[in-house]
């Protein structure tokens, strides 16, 4: 029984001496430091033939990093729970894959130090491209990239440090807006619930809500913009001080993301008669919505294209810093392969601007 093949594998020492140098070179070969140390070429070629001949496991990373590529992809993303961010991740794997790469998702729960940690530690394994997708802030993380030589673009979120693709949330929003509003006698009240102060994808979406009411002449009071958050109970408690403390509840309701939308679907089976009328829209896809017992209309953030900018983006040289991409949705009323936003995808130099 060779070494190669007995249980376990070759050692990295086992390795060393094969090829006779010291365990030392070895490793700076294998992790691709080999040319920081000084490293001749030709001792990194011999090192790697040698790990392939005698079948060292790590040999397919070693492949890699003789060619200057780690076959790794990596992105994170807030949460796997939603439609958005799955069909996100799902066309990743799909684009990434066609590419032949390996693709890596990490979930970091919004959390800016959990964001912080998993980009350094992706970055650290040498990947070729990082999305970073739903995170509020994502220049730091883009910079971290940047550092290492790391292509990244920005998802759903942007930031000023390289290229964005998020969903035309105005022009989203303003379709969700009118839709809720055909009909509605100006005396009734509509509420947009859900979403963070001071976040680029909230404000859009606020702004386009409140251009549709005023372009309609519909009156929008102070407390009718209830930034609760994306949690599921959060905007459930949201609604019931809502209806605890107004004597004039809401005919209509534009919802930010489709986890606030879970928190309606609590207040609502908690309190079925004072919803029971009214007219709802979803910043966000799941078609179960199809089957409510409600007036009820979503948009479908278009993942696919998202996800393909991104890559046709990679697959150039050009830089498009501080660009940011703008892909319609597509609204969803019955049936899902209903009209499209006449919105075309557009870049805009400025990604705090619609």
């Amino acid at each position: 029984m060779t070494k190669a093949n007995r249980k376990g594998g070759t050692t990295i020492r086992e390795l060393a001496s094969a090829a006779g140098t010291s365990i030392s070179t070895v490793s700076f070969v294998l992790n691709g430091s080999w040319r920081q140390h000084r490293i001749k070429e030709a001792t990194a070629e011999h090192v790697l033939a040698v790990a392939r001949q005698m079948d060292y496991q790590p040999n397919q990373r070693a492949r890699g990093l003789r060619m200057q590529r780690s076959s790794l992809a990596g992105m994170i993303v807030p949460h796997h729970r939603n439609r958005f961010f799955a069909g996100l991740i799902e066309s990743f794997e799909s684009e990434a894959r066609q590419r032949s790469l390996v693709p890596i998702v990490v979930s970091t729960q919004r959390d800016h130090e959990i964001e912080t940690q998993v980009v350094e530690t992706l970055v650290a394994q040498q990947v070729e491209l990082m999305v970073i997708a739903g995170v509020r802030d994502p220049e730091p993380l883009n910079r971290l990239c940047l550092a290492r030589g790391v292509r990244c673009v920005n998802v759903d979120l942007p930031g000023a440090n390289t290229f964005s693709v998020v969903t035309d949330n105005v022009g989203g929003a303003r379709s969700l807006t009118r839709w809720l509003l055909d009909g509605l006698a100006s005396r009734e009240r509509v509420i947009f619930l859900g979403g963070r102060e001071s976040e680029y994808a909230t404000d859009q979406r606020v702004s386009g809500f409140m251009a549709e009411c005023q372009a309609r002449s519909h009156p929008v009071e102070a407390g009718d913009v209830l930034r609760c958050g994306y949690s599921p109970l959060a905007a459930k408690n949201a609604l019931e001080t809502l209806f605890a403390k107004s004597d004039r509840p809401p005919s209509a309701l534009l919802v930010n993301s489709i986890t606030a939308f879970e928190g309606f679907a609590m207040f609502w089976h908690a309190h079925p008669e004072l919803v029971r009328h009214v007219r709802l829209a979803c910043f966000d896809w799941d078609p179960f919505a199809a089957c409510l017992p409600l007036d009820t209309v979503m948009l479908r953030q278009d993942m696919e294209t998202m996800i393909a900018t991104c890559f046709e983006w990679f697959d150039r040289a050009d830089e498009r810093t501080g660009e940011v991409a703008v892909i319609p949705p597509r609204l969803m009323i019955g049936d899902p392969s209903e009209s499209l936003l006449a919105q075309e995808a557009i870049p805009n130099a400025d990604p705090h601007q619609p």
